[in-house]
Order: structure tokens, then sequence, then C-alpha cells
């Protein structure tokens, strides 16, 4: 049986095979291997300073989603007939909860409401409430972001979270009523190298909510405001969502309410604009690398309770069968 310290010894051999095979993929030109939409819903803004920094948010948002080879579509920007933006939102969403496969996104970007019972986003037009979307987006069965960067966004997560779904709020509860700057910060963070917290070549979902709650902060700081909008992630179902501050890079570090599990691991697996090494996986290799990155979550937390020889030996497996998957051909 191989010692523990030989185990040791042999996890920087392995984390440096698995770095050098992403290193040289990301050589590689490749495209996106399923079909993948993001639908952008622009808020009826209510002052004109709002309409000039919503138009900026969204082309930075379509420009990000092009580059990653996102079907774009938008609503909220038609000048004929806006106040059936509700209507437009809930044909588009009926159409890409219909289409069996491929990541859905949802993006909006704008102000919300709340009365301590209802979350409201505000549309030209009719709003939608929380209540609204949680029924239109019952049916899908394809992988779905949302991200709610409006105000009072927070209350947006209960009634949307569940398994195999990704929420991001800018707010961390209805009450945080001031107009937001997540979503601006988020568009630009998601193509930025620099976001990329574990150096695999690409910036993901979480990497880049933790950059942009990171730069919200020092936009606060740096005018002497109090702090009105706090992010949250939840990516594990149980509708509580986890705040920027309990990470320290890509790992929430602090344990769940009830022994629950952390959110952020799903939020990690997920890629605005993918790497060459992300790119070239099929649909297949891409779940099993999913499964394992979830195995070696769950064994960290179970560190304790296994003997280091044996815990090592786990680890030393998982990492390996990852950098068999980033070899095989596509």
């Amino acid at each position: 049986m191989r010692t523990a310290a030989a185990a040791r010894a042999m996890l920087p051999v392995l984390c440096g095979l698995l770095g050098w095979f992403l290193a040289a993929l990301s050589c590689r030109a490749g495209e996106t291997n399923q079909a993948r939409s993001l639908v952008l819903v622009i808020g009826a803004p209510g002052e004109a300073s709002y309409a000039a920094s919503f138009q900026a948010a969204a082309g930075r948002w379509k420009a990000a989603a092009q580059t990653g080879g996102f079907r774009v579509r938008v609503v909220g920007e038609d000048a004929d007939r806006p106040e059936d933006d509700l209507q437009r939102l809930t044909a588009v969403l009926g159409e890409e909860v219909a289409r069996p496969d491929g990541e859905l996104w949802l993006v909006f970007l704008g102000h919300g409401t709340y009365d301590g019972r209802s979350a409201k986003f505000n549309l030209r037009g009719p709003d939608l409430t929380a209540t609204n979307l949680a029924t239109l987006l019952k049916p899908c069965r394809r992988p779905l972001v949302v991200i709610q960067c409006a105000s009072a966004s927070g209350a947006f997560l209960p009634p949307l979270s569940a398994p195999g779904r990704v929420i991001v709020t800018a707010t961390r509860s209805g009450n945080e009523l001031n107009a937001t700057r997540f979503g601006d910060y988020l568009a630009a963070e998601l193509t930025d190298p620099a976001a990329d917290l574990d150096r695999d070549g690409q910036t993901s979902l979480l990497e880049a909510c933790l950059a942009a709650a990171r730069k919200v902060g020092e936009f606060y700081q740096e005018q002497g405001r109090v702090l009105t909008e706090h992010m949250l992630v939840d990516d594990n179902g149980d509708g509580l969502g986890t705040p920027a501050a309990w990470f320290h890079g890509v790992r929430a570090i602090k344990p769940a309410a009830g022994g629950k599990a952390v959110d952020g691991l799903r939020a990690n697996q997920i890629f605005l604009v993918p790497g060459a090494a992300e790119r070239q996986l099929s649909t297949p290799l891409r779940a099993r690398r999913d499964q394992l990155e979830d195995q070696l979550a769950a064994l960290r937390l179970r560190k304790a309770a296994l003997a280091e020889a044996e815990y090592y030996q786990k680890i030393e497996a998982i990492l390996s069968e990852i950098a068999r998957l980033y070899e095989t051909k596509p």
C-alpha cells in the first residue's frame, strides 16, 4: 500500500500534469459543442442616466456572450410597443425552455422592488414577479443559469432555486433596494483573464462573480458610501445562497447551516467564454469531469474522518482520472 507521504508527493506531479494538459489545449482552436442560449432582459430605466447605464452593461453582456458562442436574445430594446415586454419575455422563455439541451442563461439588468411579500423586476409595462418567473422556468430541463442583477434581487433566489440550477443575485435580500452596479462589473469580469483564480485558462461564473463583488465593494469604499448590495450565489438548490465573503479562492471556507453542502462548485464549472480545454470536451466527458470534481469536493469535507494515507490515495485517483479525461480525443 502506498504511504501517505508517497501519495502526498505525487499530488504536485498530478496537478502539474493536469495543468500542462490544460495549457497545451489552450493553444488549440475549438468551438462550443452544444447549443447555448443567453436571454438578456433590460428593464425600465426610470431615469435617463439609468437608461445609458443599462445599455452600456447590455452591450458588454452581448459582446461577451457572442464571444462565447451563445445564441443571444434581448428583451427590452424594442421601440415598437415597449409596454409589451412582459409578453415578449414570456414568449421567448417559452421557446427557450422547450429546447431540449444546451445551457440557458437568463440575465436581468434593471431595477427591482420588494414589498415584504412579493419581488418584482420592473419592465416597460407590466412587471415580472419572482413567482411568475418561477412558473415560466418550471418546465426547463436545460442547465439553467439565472443572473438577477437588479435591486431587491435577493428575494428572487428562494422561488427560483432548484437542483441543477445556478442562481446569482446582486443583493442578499429584497430589502437592499438601492440601484445596483453588480451586473455591469460582472459582464466585464466574465471575459477578464485576471479574474481566473485557479489559473485554468478560463474565467468561471463563480470567479467572475467574486471579482465583480470585490469591484462593487471597492466602488462603495472609494465613494465613502455604505455598501448596499451583497452578491449571493446558489448552486446546490437549497435556496439560501452564499455570499462572496465566504469564499477563499474558489472554495467556500465557512460551513453551511445544518451541515448542508456549500455553494460554488457548480458555478465554478460554468463558463460564459470557455477555454479551449473546456471546448474540446464532449458533453459526456464534461459531465464525468463535473462528477469527479463533485467527488473531490465531498472528499475534502470528509478529510478529518479518513486516515491520511486513504485520503491522499483517493485524491490521487480522482486527479488521475480528470487528467486522463483531458487526454481523450474529442
